[in-house]
């Protein structure tokens, strides 16, 4: 792991009244770019090739005399693969341009994330060590913190065998990078007639199915809450619920809006819908739940301050379901910027207008707090 004095050398040698905002151009990167300009700093995005025009072209910024008149992506490197990034003259790029990057998770699917620990000597807004909790199945992952918060989750399921009411299988898809192979059943034997089924397509392969976990259905909505942590705020809250999101998945959705005489028509290919995320909207939630959210936020900020250490900085994501008890269930947790944040993009989340009064997206949240740490010359405690 980068160690925080190698952070503190590279940060000595920034100009931080020129500081930029760094993004891997995926995933949230308009988010983060929308609120980087939109708090004075100008962007830079790192494309892939046959990927960049969104953010080369169509989402470019135009300056006169510096004042921003349209577009959001300032400058912009193309590289043949994301994980170029990671060559010390690109990362030397980065540097020279006094950036402040901040991660997604396209960066860490498609970069190392023992590249991203060790190798990646850029200054990261928000917590590096916490990155690796994301990856199911390794000893220290986001379900180990979450017992250890004493938060609540779906009920693992041991092997299939077991399985006696509905459950969620979790695994990744064997084609696409960022997305899943799940798929639900009820029995074992339907358990076994998914998977091969799915196994036959090419969707998902035998040693993930090993691997994967198996836990209870919740029944009820999604809620994905878009929290941010502020370890410099000294007066109010250091925890703010910003937003909440929910996603639209292919082709789960297009099999609700489906009548359940033609779901019974799908043919073998159709029949089991994928999960994968498509786009997202808005959601709020009814004001006495609020307070089981940041409870939920809380302890989740407890355990990674105990565990991984410094803990959570900026920006997080639970991802949860909400029974019909009204009971809370943390099936995922991202340990920066959500998946969702883009559907607040230029308007702001709803509670995050609230509470800043103003347009506060989670991007601009994050280009508020480099903005405060270095004007109160405290930028070495929100960077990793």
């Amino acid at each position: 792991m980068i160690e925080p004095e190698e952070i503190s050398e590279v940060l000595s040698e920034y100009d931080l009244s020129k500081t930029t905002i760094g993004v891997l151009a995926s995933h949230s990167a308009l988010d983060v770019c929308d609120g980087a300009v939109e708090e004075g700093f100008r962007t830079y995005a790192v494309c892939e090739k046959g990927r960049e025009k969104t953010y080369t072209e169509y989402f470019k910024a135009q300056r006169n005399n510096g004042k921003l008149i349209r577009g959001v992506v300032d400058n912009a490197d193309v590289y043949n693969k994301f994980n170029e990034i990671l060559k010390p003259e690109n990362q030397q790029k980065l540097r020279d341009d006094n950036a402040i990057f901040i991660p997604n998770r396209s960066f860490t699917s498609y970069c190392s994330i023992d590249n991203i620990e060790n190798d990646f000597k850029v200054p990261m807004f928000g917590s590096r060590n916490l990155l690796r909790s994301e990856e199911r199945g390794i000893k220290r992952d986001y379900y180990w913190l979450l017992e250890k918060a004493g938060l609540p989750y779906p009920e693992k399921i041991k092997k299939p065998e077991d399985i006696d009411s509905l459950v969620m299988v979790k695994l990744p898809h064997a084609v696409k990078k960022l997305e899943r192979g799940f798929f639900t059943a009820a029995s074992y034997a339907e358990f076994k007639q998914k998977s091969e089924a799915l196994l036959k397509q090419g969707v998902i392969t035998r040693d993930a199915l090993a691997e994967a976990r198996i836990e209870r259905y919740i029944i009820g909505p999604v809620f994905n809450l878009d929290m941010f942590y502020s370890p410099i705020e000294e007066e109010m809250s250091k925890i703010e619920l910003l937003g909440i999101d929910w996603r639209f998945e292919t082709s789960l959705d297009g099999h609700v809006r489906l009548p359940a005489p033609q779901q019974m028509t799908l043919n073998e290919r159709q029949i089991t819908p994928e999960y994968t995320v498509c786009g997202h909207n808005s959601a709020t939630l009814r004001e006495s739940l609020l307070g089981d959210v940041f409870e939920l936020a809380e302890k989740y900020v407890r355990a990674t301050q105990k565990y991984y250490k410094p803990g959570i900085i900026g920006p997080f994501c639970l991802q949860t379901c909400v029974d019909k008890d009204l009971n809370f269930y943390v099936y995922d947790v991202a340990p920066r910027v959500g998946g969702g944040t883009n559907v607040h993009v230029s308007v702001g989340h709803p509670y995050g207008n609230t509470l800043w009064r103003k347009p506060m997206s989670t991007g601009r949240r994050a280009a508020m707090e480099i903005r405060r740490a270095i004007e109160q010359e405290r930028v070495e405690e929100i960077v990793t």
